[in-house]
């Protein structure tokens, strides 16, 4: 979770495939429920289009469809979103409570500066998913509820100004699990 830019979507996706876990994007997914290609750019305009509290509850909740498929499979999952209301990881928490799942929150951070560089990359990535700009940033900041209401348990803090590998391992090291080193047995 966090605010656009922040390096949540990198690090999601690099854990996820360094561990072998079901990786879902929140952006990837409200654009395929709404059939457009997900490479194509909105129009970025903070809660319109795609982006409608509407459209995001559908996208959360899809979200959390899959994650309790794969779950009743035994299966781990890495949900990549901002889920910057505290709402939205409420609803989590009880859709998942049922299950023998350990939820826990992994807010990316990054200084302002880094941000800026990062939306201005971002702008000319054709290939970009993510439709952020420095405005839906400003708003997004604006908004954002820290999450104060997560135990300690439940919730790391990680600053994502560091090359990806070194990220996987502080947070690998965060969650308490070995840093991912592939069976020699199982390499081809």
């Amino acid at each position: 979770m966090g605010l656009i830019a922040s390096g949540k979507s990198t690090l999601a996706k690099a854990f996820a495939g360094k561990y072998q876990l079901a990786y879902y994007n929140s952006d990837i997914e409200r654009k395929k429920l709404a059939r457009i290609d997900p490479t194509r750019r909105g129009d970025g305009k903070f809660g319109v289009g795609v982006y409608t509290p509407e459209m995001t509850r559908m996208t959360y909740d899809t979200l959390i469809a899959r994650s309790k498929e794969l779950l009743a499979q035994n299966r781990s999952v890495v949900l990549d979103g901002s889920y910057t209301k505290e709402s939205e990881r409420q609803l989590i928490q009880d859709a998942l409570a049922g299950t023998e799942a350990s939820i826990i929150f992994i807010l990316c951070t990054v200084s302002e500066e880094i941000t800026m560089e990062r939306l201005r990359i971002r702008a000319l990535d054709k290939t970009a998913v993510s439709d952020g700009t420095l405005a839906i940033y400003l708003r997004q900041k604006q908004d954002f509820e820290y999450p104060d209401e997560l135990d300690p348990a439940e919730f790391i803090s990680i600053e994502t100004d560091g090359g990806v590998e070194q990220l996987l391992t502080s947070l690998a090291s965060s969650l308490n699990i070995p840093p991912f080193r592939p069976n020699p047995d199982t390499i081809a």
